[in-house]
């Protein structure tokens, strides 16, 4: 066989999880899962690329067949592709206070669970389930359609026709001993959606409705929030009450209701966003002790990647890898280094020192797609030169291929993640491209062009987001961003002389 046509037999899957119809297949199960499906979490945390979306694509493939869910129905809450819902939220000139963005939150849950619960039983409501169908008619919400996207924007039709009249006035009378009274008047533009009568439905009335319905179905409801870090992209005034009335209506519901339960799927840095926003976030160590953060370290990362690898049977039986290790399957196929040499590192940490940012994050993301590429490199190079056959134990991978493809990593990180989601901060990343990648206070304050106190500030946002990396007194960019910004080894400041110390410039930096 030649070396190209054992290449075609190697398929990784799809590094985006909503792509990817093979996920089930090699999915690893974390603590993290287990934590989850057994409920003793509601809130994942991870970086980008860590496997947020994975997780829950699985729990929503597989919940039917795990038997502690036995009688849970996992429903989402959100729509998987195109532009989030949720901007609805923060579009025109709808401005809502936090207080009324968690009544948002929780008539939409009402919404989207009634109106679920009445089209799985429908034919066969239960008492409350016809109380429900009225109170979701009297309200306004009550759809045929239970899709994310159709009950959101039927909410918002609501909300905007009582938030946006058609015109305000105050009307003056006098009572019977002469005194004058002020009466504020509204007038809606469709007075037909406008109860004659004022009626006050509370929260816990109507959610507890729902509740009870569901009690009644025997079965309890997971309503997942996931794409959180885009729901408000664009709109940066509004994503952090419109979040953090989530994250509050979550805490107000999760020991009211036995029957609901939400289960948030969370970037890292934007949670930290939402609780630390001035103001603070009350009962923050309630929200914790429901939290649970996505952590790889090496060997998860080495199992990932070689799951995917054992979900290729012909490939498998073609290199003779049956009943092989890990260690000894990851072998089979790169070289033993990728720059050969006493003091550099093997291939494997190599990898996975260059897929790490500065908050050394290492998302399995970053890892299957530095191999593909690299498959794709080595494909390349075989279609340019002479066929060479394969043979079980031969390297499939070559180590110019690898660093090849870093390349073209770091360059779609640069573009697609770091510089996209950098905001304001953008141009001051620019300012590091066809640099150096070392620096301290003093270079990083005129490669940057700021004041010493705006240049400390810069400094911990960059640090925060990952772009540098603070190594004792000084700070590095990481590698997987060096090449897409240009930016060459080395220190952008006069190092001291270190008498009698002799440095090997052929050394690999490391970070460890």
């Amino acid at each position: 066989m030649r070396r190209k046509e054992a290449l075609q037999q190697l398929n990784l899957g799809e590094t985006v999880a909503e792509f990817d119809k093979d996920l089930r297949n090699y999915f690893v199960e974390t603590e993290t899962f287990r934590s989850v499906i057994h409920g003793r979490k509601d809130v994942v945390a991870g970086d980008k690329g860590t496997g947020k979306t994975a997780l829950f694509q699985i729990l929503l493939q597989r919940y039917t067949e795990i038997p502690e869910l036995n009688q849970v129905e996992v429903v989402p809450a959100f729509n998987p592709v195109g532009d989030s819902v949720f901007q609805q939220l923060a579009r025109g000139d709808l401005v809502l206070t936090e207080g009324q963005y968690r009544t948002v939150w929780k008539m939409y849950i009402l919404s989207l669970g009634g109106n679920w619960l009445l089209k799985l039983y429908d034919g066969q409501w239960t008492p409350s389930m016809k109380k429900l169908d009225e109170l979701l008619l009297r309200l306004g919400i009550r759809a045929q359609d239970d899709s994310p996207s159709t009950i959101f924007t039927l909410l918002m039709d609501v909300i905007k026709r009582f938030l946006t009249p058609k015109s305000v006035g105050i009307a003056l009378s006098f009572d019977e001993g002469g005194m004058p009274v002020t009466t504020p008047q509204v007038e809606f533009s469709d007075p037909n959606s406008v109860p004659a009568e004022r009626e006050v439905i509370g929260h816990s009335e109507s959610l507890g409705l729902l509740n009870t319905a569901l009690a009644e179905a025997n079965i309890s409801l997971w309503l997942a929030f996931d794409r959180l870090d885009e729901a408000f992209q664009g709109f940066p005034s509004a994503e952090v009450p419109a979040l953090r009335a989530l994250f509050r209506t979550y805490l107000d519901m999760v020991r009211a209701f036995d029957r609901i339960n939400l289960k948030l799927f969370v970037r890292k840095d934007l949670f930290r966003r939402i609780t630390q926003a001035e103001g603070g976030f009350v009962n923050l160590s309630h929200l914790d002790s429901q939290k649970v953060e996505i952590i790889w370290d090496d060997d998860d990362l080495l199992n990932l990647l070689i799951q995917r690898v054992k979900n290729n049977k012909e490939f498998m039986e073609t290199a003779n890898l049956e009943n092989k290790t890990n260690e000894e399957i990851f072998n089979a196929i790169f070289p033993k280094q990728v720059d050969e040499g006493a003091k550099r590192p093997g291939t494997l940490k190599w990898m996975l020192t260059r897929i790490r940012d500065g908050q050394n994050v290492k998302p399995p993301r970053n890892l299957i797609e530095l191999v593909k590429k690299a498959q794709e490199d080595q494909s390349r190079k075989e279609d340019r030169g002479e066929p060479k056959d394969y043979i079980p134990g031969d390297v499939l991978i070559e180590g110019e291929s690898i660093k090849s493809a870093l390349s073209r990593l770091s360059t779609e990180r640069v573009v697609n993640q770091l510089l996209a989601e950098s905001g304001n901060y953008k141009n001051l990343i620019e300012k590091f491209r066809d640099g150096k990648a070392e620096h301290n206070h003093e270079s990083l304050g005129r490669t940057l062009e700021l004041s010493p106190n705006d240049t400390r500030g810069a400094i911990r946002v960059l640090v925060d987001m990952g772009f540098l990396e603070r190594v004792g007194e000084t700070f590095k960019v990481p590698m997987l961003y060096r090449d897409g910004l240009n930016i060459s080894q080395g220190k952008a400041f006069q190092a001291d002389p270190l008498d009698g110390v002799q440095i090997d410039p052929t050394a690999d930096e490391d970070f460890e």
